[in-house]
């Protein structure tokens, strides 16, 4: 009995193995790890801010170009741009797991790492829940759940804080401008999308089949938006968005509501995207003051 006991406390007294992390990623697919990761390449700018986000900074040992938010973030190691990845310079890190953008990188990018036994967690938020969500499975994958459930927790109070203010306010047809040349939008299924309707607005173009579709000048005259909303590429209130005024018989361009919103708070599937969506509540409300009585 004596010998018994002292095997039974020898064995309870070994550490446990690292549990086996499995979970589904945004395509589908089961991401299987032997344990938390301690080097995660990310392959999008948002990526890279979701992990800081969710705790998980100091696991990011490589990223891609304009991967800029928080400050630390700048100081990791280049591997391309989310385009055009430099696979060899991914590989060279040795990463445990990469954390790819379904619609922003190639999918051959990605299947080559899987090839090469790298894991590859796949990642697409279509709306302001998938960004909590992707919070907390980031938060899962890299072993700092507190941290990330924390995170996930404060973006979807401010989210339901917004949508009580703003989401039942008369609805305003919008049209989202990506660019001008193309004339790019977005579609229903857009996480911008959902963004208007937590502001008690409804895109015009909700129903066309691709994600972000280029459109003419005639359809958006067609469309008649109250409110026009574009984004371009930095700070700066882009010089296309006033050539709309040429049509002063468009309902936006008659009550001058064509807002300008910095693509980065609004563009990326990050926390900060309520940032954005707090200035296109504010603009939306605005409209509403100036439509005709």
């Amino acid at each position: 009995m004596r010998t018994l006991c002292v095997l039974l406390c020898a064995v309870l007294a070994l550490p446990a193995a690292a549990a086996e992390l499995k979970v589904t990623d945004d395509a589908g697919h089961a991401v299987v790890l032997p344990a938390p990761a301690r080097r995660i390449v990310s392959l999008a700018p948002h990526v890279t801010e979701l992990l800081f986000a969710a705790g998980a900074g100091a696991q990011v040992v490589g990223a891609t170009q304009y991967s800029d938010w928080p400050e630390a973030a700048k100081a990791v190691p280049r591997v391309g741009g989310y385009t055009s990845v430099d696979m060899e310079a991914v590989v060279a890190l040795k990463p445990d797991l990469v954390i790819a953008w379904k619609s922003g990188n190639r999918n051959q990018q990605y299947d080559r790492l899987q090839k090469l036994g790298i894991p590859v967690y796949v990642n697409e938020p279509r709306s302001l829940e998938d960004v909590a969500r992707s919070l907390e499975q980031f938060g899962r994958l890299a072993g700092t759940p507190r941290e990330a459930e924390a995170a996930a927790r404060a973006f979807r109070a401010r989210r339901d804080a917004l949508a009580a203010q703003y989401a039942q306010r008369p609805a305003l047809t919008v049209f989202y401008q990506i660019w001008n040349k193309p004339l790019m939008t977005i579609n229903g299924q857009h996480l911008i999308s959902d963004v208007m309707a937590l502001c008690g607005g409804r895109n015009v173009f909700a129903g066309l089949p691709m994600l972000a579709p280029t459109v003419t000048e005639e359809a958006v005259l067609a469309a008649a938006p109250e409110v026009i909303v574009a984004s371009g590429m930095g700070e700066s209130r882009p010089e296309w968005l006033d050539a709309w005024r040429r049509w002063s018989a468009l309902p936006a361009v008659k009550n001058d509501n064509l807002y300008f919103i910095p693509p980065e708070i609004l563009q990326r599937h990050t926390p900060r995207i309520l940032d954005g969506a707090t200035r296109l509540c504010e603009q939306l409300e605005q409209a509403r003051g100036r439509a005709p009585r």
